[in-house]
């Protein structure tokens, strides 16, 4: 016998519409706290008015994500913005259209071909922390730098010498789209696109100069053909196709960009900016850090073989991600009627999965606000559920990139803690949602060099 769902109590005629768009983590968070793991969220006046069924537990994630996932799918108001913002590419495509991408894509993400990139990333870092020690000052927020080693980082592997021309757009162009996204996503009603609001013709201004600049590059791609010599992800992307699956046109490619960088930098970002603020916080789980740096690099530049040699520094990484998960909030739109964790979730509802929450589920996490990197060790790992712990989103639609982000950020922080210690300057950083988890404030830390 299933059991009613909970609702969220709200204001009479908004729900708990305000609740959501001023403080949408703290919602979530009191949602499970006072009704349980299945939890109704509605927002809106009447007439307007929107419900999201909230799941909060692994096993419920597990079940949305992967167990039942075919009958989760991306349909929802939010994964439309982003798909007419950003192109139908692995992030928002579906059935057929995502089968034929990920075929293509696929061979390029292996572990051996993003280990390549290692050297890549080591010189955008190096070229950052170059840049500190030219700096007049010794503080730094650290979130806003990673946000832009990130960006360069992703960028110089997609496009090669085209970087700079393609970073400069981007940091104008995707701070426009994410917050018009994030507005009209969670939006009761939506004036049309073409409308000449001041807002519209924003978006559509970055739209326009993000996809020409994307455009231009990938035409210059596609014109050298075989003879072009560069190894940057674009060009094996140009060259990708098989016999069943063809290749892609100029507008996938474009897509297919688009989705790499918005996922590839934004994420990676929140993860690296968070675990050096957390460790600027932590001077005990800093110190163990920089004693496995210099035991196992000596000085020299970090590679990619040496990520399983350095595992103090992983687990620092995910108890970042746990506490820090850059996808806060993961939704879908059931296809039909589901039973989850004893409640029937309807057919047409919009599904929320909240790595926020359940990475601060008493049930899985002792003191879950307590930075502890010895969460994840093996033994630890293995005695908690599977989607305990879900950055990276799981089943079928997992993130494809999701050992380049751990690769990338391994080599920033070994990198930048073997030539820094940094104190904390900021202690709390306030945050928000949007496409991912913002900071709303600076996470300050101030450098000093190590000798």
């Amino acid at each position: 016998m299933t059991m009613a769902i909970p609702e969220l109590t709200g204001l009479p005629l908004l729900g708990s519409l305000l609740d959501l768009r001023n403080d949408s983590l703290g919602t979530f968070l009191k949602a499970r706290r006072d009704h349980g793991d299945v939890v109704r969220i509605t927002a809106g006046p009447p007439g307007m008015r929107g419900v999201v069924h909230c799941v909060f537990s692994a096993e419920g994630a597990q079940q949305v994500l992967a167990g039942d996932a075919a009958n989760f799918r991306k349909d929802n108001a939010f994964y439309q913005e982003i798909r007419e913002s950003f192109g139908n590419g692995l992030l928002t495509s579906q059935d057929d259209d995502y089968l034929r991408q990920r075929r293509l894509v696929q061979p390029l993400f292996t572990r051996r071909g993003v280990d390549t990139y290692a050297g890549a990333v080591a010189a955008e870092v190096t070229r950052l922390t170059d840049g500190w020690q030219e700096r007049a000052e010794d503080t730094v927020d650290v979130v806003h730098e990673m946000t832009g080693l990130a960006l360069r980082a992703v960028a110089r592997i997609l496009f090669g010498t085209d970087v700079e021309e393609a970073v400069g757009i981007v940091e104008r162009c995707f701070p426009v789209l994410g917050a018009y996204v994030s507005s009209r996503g969670f939006a009761p009603r939506k004036l049309p696109r073409d409308w000449p609001t001041p807002g519209n013709r924003r978006a559509a201004a970055a739209h326009e100069e993000l996809y020409a600049v994307c455009d231009r590059i990938i035409a210059e791609r596609r014109a050298a053909g075989t003879s072009g010599t560069g190894r940057d992800l674009l060009t094996l992307l140009v060259a990708a196709g098989s016999d069943e699956d063809g290749g892609f046109d100029a507008a996938e490619l474009r897509e297919q960009v688009l989705v790499f960088l918005l996922a590839g930098h934004e994420t990676t970002a929140t993860s690296m900016g968070f675990a050096l603020h957390l460790l600027a916080r932590h001077p005990e789980e800093q110190k163990r850090a920089h004693e496995e740096i210099d035991r196992v690099l000596a000085g020299r530049t970090p590679g990619a073989e040496d990520l399983d040699a350095l595992p103090h520094l992983t687990r620092v990484l995910k108890e970042a991600m746990r506490l820090f998960p850059a996808a806060p909030a993961i939704g879908r739109r059931a296809v039909a009627a589901t039973e989850i964790g004893g409640h029937l979730i309807p057919a047409g509802a919009d599904v929320i999965v909240s790595p926020w929450v359940t990475h601060r589920h008493p049930r899985y996490w002792d003191d879950p606000e307590r930075f502890d990197p010895d969460r994840f060790t093996p033994e630890a790992e293995a005695a908690r559920p599977r989607y305990a712990w879900f950055p990276f989103g799981g089943g079928p639609r997992a993130c494809i990139g999701q050992h380049f982000s751990m690769l990338e950020s391994v080599i920033a922080l070994a990198m930048i803690l073997q030539s820094y210690e940094l104190e904390a300057v900021d202690t709390h950083v306030p945050l928000g949602s949007a496409i991912t988890l913002q900071a709303l404030g600076p996470a300050r830390c101030r450098l000093r060099a190590r000798t």
